[in-house]
């Protein structure tokens, strides 16, 4: 640890907002990966810019997670700083039609508040495991709906610490990308506009797409959802199970019996072995149908 650097760290945030060679393993859903040189728990905006500036300064390199469901950090861990934008920053507050919500707030209590207030259009997304500020960087997406269809704007920090505020049309969301995962640019906030509903409604489609979820998908197991890019023209899922790998192990990892498209954690799967199973995965089922699969799970550190 570097000492000086953990001062400077000190100076910007409390001493409960910094953590030293924390085991990534409890901030991932897929619950592997190794520790984080320095772990951190900005409570505003000003902190987050305080830190990355820092960073910057120093020559740190820093990630921003939020609850670590599209995530898988290498066995070594992470030698720089993890800045968590969760718990400490999920402010969600209603507006008429509109949602202002902080980055960590997860989309399943964004969902609540719309359901709450009867508003519609948010309910492909509460049941994605992710924080909003994590949805608005790959443009999230489950069930024919899409960030997209309901993000009115963005607050994001920049790369030399200007606060900007992107209008949808600035956002460039396409399949699982956008400006900000272009730009490297952080989110503070969002301002979500959706349409009035009746509540009953709202919850029916709601408690019908959990209902599809639990059927087909491995909650169960830890993972990161689905573990791949959909190829264009193709389902991952189909492909992996047309390729006979339904079940396919690679240590503690699996491919999902229940459903080909996910990565499972199956028994104390390292990152390693989940790394080697979708790498055999990707080839075997390019050697079958010549489509290259492409993980859409970000990975982080050394492999």
């Amino acid at each position: 640890m570097n000492q000086e650097f953990y001062k400077k760290l000190e100076s910007i945030l409390t001493e409960e907002q910094v953590k030293i060679e924390e085991p990534m393993k409890n901030h991932t859903t897929f619950r592997v990966g190794g520790p984080a040189a320095y772990f951190v728990m900005p409570r505003t905006a000003e902190e987050v810019a305080k830190v990355t500036e820092l960073c910057a300064q120093e020559n740190v390199p820093y990630y921003i997670v939020g609850n670590g469901s599209n995530l898988l950090v290498s066995d070594k861990g992470y030698d720089g700083v993890i800045i968590q934008i969760y718990k400490q920053m999920s402010q969600v507050e209603v507006k008429g039609r509109e949602i202002y919500a902080q980055a960590g707030a997860l989309l399943s209590m964004v969902a609540k508040r719309a359901l709450d207030t009867e508003l519609a259009g948010f309910e492909f997304a509460a049941g994605i495991p992710g924080t909003l500020g994590g949805a608005c960087v790959m443009n999230a997406g489950a069930y024919g709906g899409e960030m997209k269809d309901v993000l009115k704007s963005v607050t994001v920090l920049d790369k030399d610490g200007n606060v900007k505020k992107l209008a949808k049309d600035e956002l460039e969301l396409g399949y699982r990308t956008s400006v900000i995962a272009k730009k490297g640019y952080i989110v503070l906030d969002a301002v979500i506009e959706l349409k009035e509903g009746k509540a009953e409604e709202i919850k029916a489609l709601m408690d019908d797409l959990k209902e599809r979820r639990i059927t087909k998908q491995p909650l169960e197991y830890p993972s990161a959802g689905s573990t791949f890019k959909r190829p264009e023209g193709y389902f991952a899922g189909k492909l992996i199970q047309d390729a006979d790998l339904r079940g396919f192990q690679v240590g503690g990892a699996q491919v999902s019996e229940k459903h080909c498209g996910f990565v499972i954690n199956k028994d104390g799967a390292t990152a390693s072995d989940v790394m080697e199973l979708m790498r055999q995965v990707s080839d075997k089922v390019y050697d079958k149908f010549g489509v290259r699969l492409e993980p859409e799970v970000k990975r982080l550190g050394e492999f």
